[in-house]
């Protein structure tokens, strides 16, 4: 399961190039409207230049067969009940072998449906899963255990310092990263002195900035906020004079943060997703060993746009195209054992293991290193790899105890039932 798109391009190239029957249709069931719009709509646009690449490939193999593969998108952030009707549609009326969900609160109306359908679905948040979730998978980002190894590295390079504010908004996104958070900054004997818990649609970040500089931290955290808060809450910060380090899980459009604060500034801001012409990622194992030409591709077609979950989405699909190929099937649950055969299998940033019964009562989701990530001279540049898998060997005890108390296990969601 470590063959690159590139190389399965390379092999398939002997067959012949003419595609053959009906399309394979990818379900994608994100939000792509609203406030949350930035985690669907250019995770979409990379499924496009992805669909694209195959296609102008011949298609996928498919039992020896080529197929033309088509994205069938679907807006996750209307209502509940139009959410799962567009599951429905999805599955029933376009016949997609796998839906990609952003997941948490924009999934959650859809997902007993969809596992009762006994539906192929990743989410990128693996909060989501539990036992009664067999067919939903994390098989591209954990978030946000991915968040320790920014927190692991800046302790490494600044070890005095001690006190940190944070803030963290009340949903999906923003508890279960709050937990992480708090286990990570106790893991390096950081102490938190001001942690503020907000609604997703607040909106001000002056005074919430000003509430975590009374308590004279020298860290600040966003944890997992939306890209409008990030930049809200950092425009804040450089205002009110802060010059400490600055800790988010994501930062995209960081060039515009750059514009309307300094250089200078920005240099203390560390992230966990890179660009993907980052000098770091070429020459390395890699989902389809083309960061730089996907990154290129993505600039050329969707200029200004790329985001933490640009390559997120395309990811999967390729995890799910190699499984596709070794099966000779796209039926969903035939691929689900070919992708979690022998428990392991090369990773978006290198090896990683299928993990995850302590933290959601399964093993569905695909766990290995993460990259950290600061800006330099104004560019997004990765520092190093930490591995997510060495850091819950060691802590995943004490962040379970920080998901009981927020109600975050599997056993305290209550079941997953499939709707009357």
């Amino acid at each position: 399961m470590s063959m690159s798109l590139a190389q399965r391009i390379a092999v398939g190239g002997a067959l012949p190039r003419q595609l053959r029957g009906g399309a394979v249709r990818i379900g994608f069931l994100a939000p792509l409207t609203g406030p949350s719009a930035p985690w669907g709509k250019p995770g979409l646009d990379g499924c496009r230049i992805w669909a694209d690449w195959v296609n102008e490939q011949g298609g996928m193999i498919v039992a020896g067969r080529r197929q033309r593969v088509e994205i069938t998108a679907r807006d996750a952030a209307l209502s509940p009940q139009e959410t799962l009707a567009a599951a429905r549609d999805l599955v029933d009326r376009a016949g997609a072998r796998i839906v990609l969900a952003l997941g948490g609160d924009s999934l959650a109306p859809a997902l007993p449906w969809l596992m009762a359908r006994h539906a192929l679905v990743s989410t990128l948040l693996p909060f989501d899963l539990s036992p009664q979730t067999p067919s939903l998978i994390a098989p591209s980002e954990v978030h946000p255990v991915f968040v320790v190894t920014a927190v692991e590295w800046l302790a490494r390079q600044r070890p005095e310092l001690r006190r940190v504010a944070l803030c963290s908004q009340e949903d999906m996104m923003g508890r279960p990263s709050l937990a992480t958070y708090r286990t990570a900054f106790a893991a390096e004997n950081m102490q938190i002195v001001r942690e503020l818990r907000y609604p997703p649609a607040a909106r001000d970040a002056e005074a919430m900035v000003a509430a975590m500089l009374e308590a004279r931290p020298e860290v600040l955290c966003w944890c997992s906020a939306e890209p409008h808060m990030v930049h809200a809450l950092t425009e804040a910060a450089w205002r009110a004079g802060f010059d400490g380090p600055i800790l988010s899980a994501t930062a995209d459009n960081y060039q515009r943060l750059v514009a309307r604060t300094s250089t200078s500034f920005m240099e203390n801001f560390t992230f966990n997703f890179p660009d993907f012409d980052d000098p770091a990622l070429a020459g390395t194992a890699f989902f389809f060993r083309q960061p730089a030409g996907f990154h290129a591709s993505y600039h050329d077609r969707f200029p200004g746009q790329w985001s933490a979950v640009s390559w997120e989405y395309a990811a999967v699909l390729d995890l799910w195209h190699a499984a596709v190929e070794i099966a000779g099937t796209t039926d969903p649950l035939t691929v689900l054992e070919a992708m979690k055969r022998g428990g392991q299998m090369m990773q978006v940033f290198g090896p990683a293991r299928w993990h995850g019964e302590a933290l959601f009562g399964i093993d569905n989701a695909l766990v290995g290193s993460w990259p950290v990530v600061r800006v330099v001279e104004g560019r997004a540049r990765i520092q190093s790899f930490g591995s997510v898998l060495g850091w819950l060997d060691r802590h995943e005890a004490e962040l379970i105890a920080q998901m009981r108390a927020l109600g975050l296990l599997w056993q305290q969601r209550g079941p997953v039932s499939p709707p009357a």
